[in-house]
């Protein structure tokens, strides 16, 4: 009998911890946006605009590699973003990724200060993230024809843009129907798409899970390189073909446990 009550409290004392570091993790990302969220308005004003985008995205990368480290560190999620790491001052590329959950934008740009992000317009005039988001001079989606001309001179000066052709949060197995907009942007550009495959063990934080509740942890993330395409000399054609590859190479739903302690 003290053994079972034992274990019932040892249980109880672990969903306990894993509920400390859910709600922790939560409030760090909210502590540190609402902290630099006054800093980087100040400095869109005070910086010339391409000192200012290279601090500011900089300065996201240390944000959001500090926040996944914590995950890591409280037990909450496992992390393995390391084939990333070869992109890093790279050429210019459209960098073409699934879409499981919220936290895939945050996972790429922790190791990728030079990338820029396509943000919903609406992200973009958050409170929390948009003078962040304007300091780094990430590109709005208001309209198609001025997401395409931005996404197009951002890879002209050398940079690379991640962007999500399923153009939301994956809700069908393995990837939903893509969106047109990456082959044109990468064909005016001239660059290279390389794919970048975003997989997890969880559902957390995919379409329709509530914001506040937990999932078992840890949950794993892994980054891996796909295939790199060559400029398209037709976007409908190589939509088509780019969606045939992401549902090859996503069809098993099995993923290899990450080894405890995993934050690379």
């Amino acid at each position: 009998m003290l053994r079972q009550l034992r274990e019932t409290l040892q249980g109880q004392a672990t969903v306990a911890a894993e509920y400390a570091a859910f709600y922790a993790g939560i409030l760090l990302l909210a502590l540190i946006s609402l902290l630099w969220a006054p800093c980087a308005a100040a400095c869109y004003w005070l910086l010339p605009p391409g000192l200012g985008q290279r601090f500011g995205r900089f300065v996201i990368m240390g944000i959001f590699r500090f926040y996944l480290g914590a995950l890591a560190a409280m037990g909450a999620c496992r992390f393995d973003l390391r084939e990333l790491d070869s992109l890093r001052g790279g050429p210019p590329l459209v960098l073409a990724a699934n879409h499981p959950g919220l936290l895939d934008a945050l996972l790429v740009l922790s190791r990728l200060p030079g990338a820029a992000c396509v943000m919903k317009a609406e992200v973009a005039d958050n409170p929390f993230l948009g003078a962040a988001a304007r300091l780094a001079r990430y590109i709005r989606n208001d309209t198609l024809t001025g997401l395409i001309r931005s996404a197009v001179q951002e890879l002209r000066h050398g940079g690379q843009l991640l962007v999500f052709p399923e153009g939301t949060r994956t809700t069908r197995c393995p990837v939903n129907a893509f969106k047109g907009g990456v082959g044109l942007i990468a064909k005016r550009a001239g660059v290279p798409v390389q794919t970048l495959f975003i997989e997890t063990d969880s559902p957390f934080l995919g379409k329709g899970w509530p914001f506040f509740r937990k999932p078992d942890m840890p949950v794993c993330y892994r980054v891996r390189l796909g295939r790199r395409f060559d400029p398209p000399d037709s976007d409908r054609g190589f939509m088509a073909e780019l969606a045939q590859y992401y549902e090859a190479e996503l069809s098993c739903p099995e993923m290899e446990p990450l080894r405890p302690g995993t934050a690379g």
